[in-house]
């Protein structure tokens, strides 16, 4: 039997020590203007959230950084009353520790109650979550790999990988395919880039594809809708 090999972390340094910046792909965490804002904006309003949260509502994301986007929708999805649980599966080759993610989420008061429900969770090996109104799972390695061989579907997508200049493999039109074979009917998807191959990936990959006004200094993000089965 092989040795397992540890599970690489993210390499990262720290701006205007609040923002954490990616030193492998050159790229900050989230928008240096205010990355809470830019989640509601791109993630959660972009995929019409909370009009469609219902019981056992699955969201997926692809490049999970600080939770930032998970801690966003679980507060919204408390401030929406709906009952049951939401399903949140993230994807992450290189996970952040969880004292650099505590340090990052810190500089967002406005999520501060949230993120101290889940800061005991958090661990080096941690792979899910469970809460009377969340199940969490994080799926550890290249997406690339791990989401053909997901066994999930979901009704709402965050691509929120690093930029597409700078980390193209996760952007790559074979893993927009598989985030089409893993979206359920109606589903949809959001993500901060309109880079046009990313665009014509979702598109052959069988949604319906928009390009609309994006957060702060970027003009335009995208959205996409798969088609009904």
């Amino acid at each position: 039997m092989q040795d397992q090999q540890p599970q690489p972390h993210a390499q990262l340094e720290w701006r205007e020590d609040a923002i954490p910046v990616s030193t492998q792909f050159d790229d900050p965490y989230f928008s240096l203007e205010n990355g809470l804002a830019e989640t509601g904006h791109v993630f959660l309003a972009g995929n019409d959230l909370p009009d469609r949260f219902c019981d056992g509502f699955h969201v997926a994301e692809l490049g999970f950084g600080t939770g930032l986007n998970l801690l966003a929708a679980l507060k919204l999805w408390r401030a929406s009353g709906v009952a049951g649980k939401l399903h949140f599966t993230t994807f992450e080759a290189f996970p952040m520790r969880p004292a650099e993610m505590l340090r990052a989420q810190a500089a967002f008061p406005e999520i501060a109650e949230v993120a101290a429900d889940l800061a005991p969770h958090w661990s080096d090996d941690l792979h899910r979550i469970s809460l009377p109104d969340l199940e969490f799972e994080m799926v550890l390695g290249d997406a690339r790999e791990t989401l053909p061989t997901w066994q999930g579907a979901a009704d709402a997508w965050f691509l929120d990988g690093f930029s597409p200049a700078k980390n193209p493999e996760l952007w790559s039109p074979e893993l927009m395919a598989a985030v089409g074979d893993h979206t359920v009917a109606n589903g949809t998807a959001a993500t901060y880039t309109a880079a046009g191959f990313v665009r014509r990936g979702l598109a052959d990959a069988g949604f319906t594809v928009e390009r609309v006004p994006g957060y702060g200094r970027k003009r335009h993000m995208t959205v996409a809708r798969k088609g009904a089965a």
